[in-house]
């Protein structure tokens, strides 16, 4: 086993994003839904400054960002987006406090990652920060700051809560692989080294100190040797993209302790089957790793395959519920 913060065994929770503008209807859905580990949501059909990006901007420590027709551009100072992005967060929070008095437990918050946020990050030049390795870890340390604050701020309002981190790297594996492209389009920005990635991730991961981290990717091929070593607890993934070649690096990451987010659940409208069945190829694979089926509930959380944002809010509500009960029946039945 590895000397990572343990995250307790929770059957179920949320990614992130919601779809819809209210943020007292999003904390009472991602609060009612998962009683034992709910989520702070997150609602970008607000506009700039609600999306991912512009979220975790808002939470730069002395480093600013403003919206350009391309995107989101570091600037000097903090202008009318970073406003706007920390009044909706903090709107977000108070929706969540008013909806966890009393709560004791899980409690999961999620930011952007350091890699994402360099691929998707404009420097003045018009390119990404990811161009400029320095600027890539003067990114980092901002936001390293700006999530101890953030978690500090959690725990005022929630104090009973044990916080879980996420940090969402889409980006991640185009980062490793040199395929995040240029502002011009026609090139691609050079691969980073897989050891300044980890030590990177490690760093931010580290400013949530004694409490669990856990890293989304809902992109295919995710790195999960690699985010082992930079010390997550969990890994959260979209379940239908695991291939078998990824077979030996779970069954490594379950027999560490790592705890996977299994994305069972479409992220937007689509028909849900039984929970048993949407739950089905998690059984297969324990079967086809040959891991002790009592160690499903202990090793796996079931979530949405990733945000909810592009989905119809009777669907989000029906996705989390499904979740649950897909949850449940995992571990009323781990054969």
């Amino acid at each position: 086993m590895n000397d990572t913060p343990h995250l307790p065994p929770a059957l179920a929770t949320g990614i992130g994003s919601l779809p819809g503008t209210d943020a007292r209807e999003a904390a009472k859905a991602a609060t009612g839904s998962f009683e034992d580990f709910p989520h702070l949501p997150e609602l970008p059909a607000r506009g700039p400054g609600a999306d991912m990006i512009g979220r975790t901007a808002g939470l730069l420590v002395e480093l600013y960002a403003r919206v350009e027709p391309s995107g989101w551009r570091i600037g000097d100072r903090p202008g009318r987006d970073t406003r706007r992005a920390r009044s909706w967060l903090g709107e977000d929070l108070d929706a969540l406090e008013e909806f966890t008095q009393g709560y004791e437990g899980l409690l999961k918050v999620q930011a952007v990652g350091p890699w994402t946020l360099a691929a998707a990050l404009e420097l003045k030049n018009g390119e990404a920060a990811l161009s400029d390795l320095g600027a890539c870890r003067d990114l980092a340390a901002s936001l390293a700051e700006g999530l101890r604050q953030h978690l500090e701020e959690v725990r005022r309002r929630v104090p009973g809560a044990r916080l879980v981190l996420q940090l969402d790297e889409p980006s991640l594996t185009a980062v490793l692989r040199g395929q995040v492209r240029t502002a011009s389009g026609y090139r691609t920005h050079r691969a980073v080294d897989r050891q300044t990635v980890e030590a990177t991730l490690r760093d931010v991961v580290g400013v949530h100190d004694g409490g669990p981290v856990v890293v989304h990717s809902c992109a295919p091929d995710v790195p999960f040797a690699l985010l082992r070593r930079a010390g997550v607890a969990g890994i959260s993934f979209d379940f239908s993209l695991l291939t078998e070649r990824d077979d030996e690096v779970i069954g490594e990451a379950v027999e560490d302790g790592t705890r996977l987010f299994a994305g069972v659940v479409p992220g937007t409208d689509a028909p849900l089957s039984d929970p048993a069945g949407s739950v089905m190829g998690v059984r297969t694979l324990w079967r086809r790793l040959g891991l002790r089926p009592g160690l499903l509930p202990e090793a796996v959380t079931v979530t949405p395959a990733c945000g909810l944002a592009g989905a119809s809010p009777g669907y989000a509500r029906s996705a989390y519920a499904h979740c649950v009960r897909a949850a449940r029946s995992l571990a009323d039945n781990p054969e």
